[in-house]
């Protein structure tokens, strides 16, 4: 089966495009992980699969693996990227996505640095403990997490948000003394994520900048995770430290996330990129 592999800020996809099927694509775990393996596969982060939805007001249908099997609800810069695909097909300036968490809109933005830029809705986040879900009552603008010696920790007190998915946000002084990747995994699959969570670190460089890095449950350190891009904005200004608009800087690129007052839906808006078209065999 033919497939396109894009990039939205670097977060890498596999897509594959189903309608003409009519039916929904099923892959167990195991074809996931070969499709997404560097050495065999695409080398992505995350499996998509645009299905059919007639007689739905939606254009599309996005499905979502992570690149270990698990299918998930949201993924951010994935939206952006199918969501330029229908947009170049249909002509239309928006569209709407539906996924497991909802229905996102996406639409164009003006292009940058010559690459071009997709906005997409994702809603509001949810704050609530019940919604990430954490497995006990408590403050979502701080969660009762520790790194390090329980009277002295190197990390304390992550943001709690939901965008579709749980992420857990930890707030750092210096980004170069973190190891996201002795940590992501250490914390991914704490005892107060009873779904797993993505593990976020932003360190704040001005009221409107924020350097972020996210390991992400499934699938690990990644170029950028758009979802939680979004969760690092909000609890960032949960806690006082940016407005409500931001650029986010990932280790892939910009991504610029508004938190609107009004509606209180949260706005992401960054580049996407065709890289080529593959072919996996046997699905």
């Amino acid at each position: 089966m033919k497939f396109l592999k894009m990039n939205g800020c670097g977060n890498e996809f596999a897509i594959f495009d189903v309608r003409e099927r009519g039916e929904a694509l099923h892959l167990n775990p195991a074809q996931i992980q070969a499709i997404a393996a560097p050495s065999s596969g695409a080398a992505c982060d995350q499996i998509i699969a645009m299905e059919k939805l007639p007689g739905e007001s939606a254009n599309v249908f996005m499905r979502i693996w992570n690149a270990d099997g698990e299918e998930v609800s949201a993924c951010g810069n994935a939206t952006r990227c199918v969501g330029w695909l229908v947009m170049e097909e249909t002509g239309q300036a928006e569209v709407r996505i539906r996924t497991e968490a909802g229905v996102l809109v996406a639409s164009r933005a003006a292009a940058h640095g010559g690459q071009a830029q997709i906005c997409v809705d994702m809603g509001p986040p949810k704050l609530g403990w019940e919604d990430i879900p954490l497995a006990e009552r408590m403050d979502t603008r701080g969660i009762d997490i520790k790194v390090g010696p329980i009277d002295a920790p190197v990390l304390s007190l992550p943001g709690a948000v939901s965008m579709g998915n749980p992420h857990a946000v930890f707030f750092v002084e210096n980004m170069d003394e973190i190891a996201v990747e002795t940590l992501g995994p250490m914390l991914e699959h704490h005892p107060l994520f009873p779904q797993a969570a993505n593990i976020g670190f932003a360190q704040v460089n001005a009221p409107n900048e924020i350097r972020l890095r996210v390991w992400e449950r499934g699938a690990g350190l990644t170029k950028a995770c758009g979802t939680g891009a979004c969760a690092a904005l909000v609890a960032c200004h949960r806690r006082g430290l940016v407005e409500r608009k931001a650029k986010l800087i990932l280790d892939g690129g910009d991504l610029v996330i508004e938190w609107r007052e009004d509606d209180d839906h949260v706005l992401m808006t960054g580049p996407i990129a065709l890289e080529f078209e593959g072919q996996i065999d046997g699905i």
